[in-house]
């Protein structure tokens, strides 16, 4: 009896084996140019991170004095095998840059053509000519805060999200004493002594932090949210019990006429809510200080401005209002250590997929923090946001 079969003789013969060859590792050519340090102190890298890509073959050239302001020396990043130098223009000629703050048009002007940088965003500070000259030089940018990993996390967002929660206390507290023109009072709780009140507007990462550092000092917390299953949250994660309320306007401004510091930190989907109005703050004590966490998205006082580093406070109606955007980089190195911590894997990551093209092709968790790929823009939201066109990313490298 003739076997029928379906496959032809020479399918049925021995065939090679097909194995897959791995991608060659890919040298990466990293430049790190100095901040503005009125508004920026932190760095990028660390020198231990340096050195760690370094040892991987990859190259690390770094402008004169860059890491200064988050207290590294030159020497320590020479001594872990960077390159330094005094010319800008060359650091910004490398093939990859890397900073903290976007930017400058500027400085968009000295980088080359088909440039990957890594930087904040800051979307609600940018304006249409950032994007049109990153487009016209066909950069490939990648931001911080868009980041999102395999458990679906903001790794960025939530270290400098947690940084911002306890450098609010710690701030408050540097301005409750009497010669910053605070009230004198002490973050602590001082026997026979009615304990510092404090207002925390918001029960996200940033106001869970601020509310553990404030408890940890034995300071009176007050938490306001609409978010019910936030405040939930909150109170089965704390140590304790503190006092949480949706935000109902009376209430709010019976606390805040009783506290000493209030702190907002509250973001919204294209600004922050304005919660607090100028009538509400011209009710709060004599030298109470107001810490808006949120200024860089508009704000939830509506007394607030931005301020900088340079001249951190303004005063309103006796309250003293502190509006800097990057809160963070006020305890520069710390912030540094969180950033370079996050940053060094992925660039690890990068030279192991062979380019950083195949890297986007390949890692969803570089991908969602591309939003300008090869001068096209590839997020949706900056393009509602400054009525620019955009494509999807996956229909572009897949």
């Amino acid at each position: 009896m003739e076997i029928t079969t379906p496959f032809s003789k020479s399918q049925l013969m021995p065939q090679e084996e097909k194995l897959e060859i791995r991608k060659k590792r890919g040298q990466l050519f990293i430049g790190i140019p100095k901040e503005d340090f009125k508004v920026e102190k932190r760095i990028c890298l660390t020198p231990e991170s340096v050195n760690m890509l370094v040892k991987a073959g990859h190259k690390v050239l770094i402008e004169a004095g860059a890491g200064s302001e988050a207290s590294y020396e030159d020497i320590k990043y020479s001594e872990a095998g960077a390159t330094i130098t005094h010319d800008k223009e060359k650091v910004f000629g490398c093939p990859i840059i890397l900073k903290v703050e976007p930017p400058t048009l500027e400085e968009i002007k000295l980088m080359k053509p088909k440039t990957y940088l890594f930087s904040a965003l800051q979307l609600k500070t940018q304006t249409k000519e950032y994007f049109e000259a990153l487009q016209k030089k066909k950069i490939t940018a990648l931001c911080y805060e868009f980041i999102k990993d395999r458990y679906g996390a903001y790794p960025f967002l939530q270290a400098i999200s947690e940084m911002a929660g306890i450098a609010s206390i710690q701030i408050a507290s540097e301005y409750m004493c009497r010669m910053n023109g605070g009230k004198g009072l002490l973050f602590g709780n001082i026997t026979g002594v009615p304990p510092t009140e404090v207002v925390i507007i918001g029960a996200g990462l940033v106001a869970e932090a601020a509310i553990r550092t404030a408890l940890a000092l034995g300071v009176n917390v007050k938490v306001f949210d609409n978010n019910i299953h936030k405040l939930k949250r909150l109170q089965k994660s704390l140590p304790y019990q503190v006092f949480t309320s949706t935000i109902q306007q009376r209430v709010l401004t019976k606390a805040l006429m009783r506290c000493d510091v209030a702190i907002g930190a509250v973001k919204g989907c294209n600004r922050s809510p304005v919660l607090v109005s100028e009538e509400m703050v011209q009710r709060m004590k004599p030298g109470a200080v107001i810490i808006d966490v949120c200024i860089d998205n508009g704000g939830c006082f509506e007394t607030s401005e931005i301020t900088t580093h340079e001249k951190p406070t303004r005063e309103k109606y006796g309250v003293i209002h502190y509006g800097v955007p990057n809160i963070t980089a006020k305890f520069s190195k710390t912030a540094s250590l969180a950033i370079s911590n996050i940053i060094s894997p992925y660039l690890l990551d990068l030279s192991e997929n062979g380019s950083i093209d195949d890297a986007v092709s390949y890692d969803s968790t570089i991908r969602s923090g591309i939003y300008m790929y090869k001068g096209i823009l590839v997020n949706e939201a900056i393009a509602n946001w400054f009525n620019l066109n955009f494509k999807d990313i996956n229909l572009i490298v897949l």
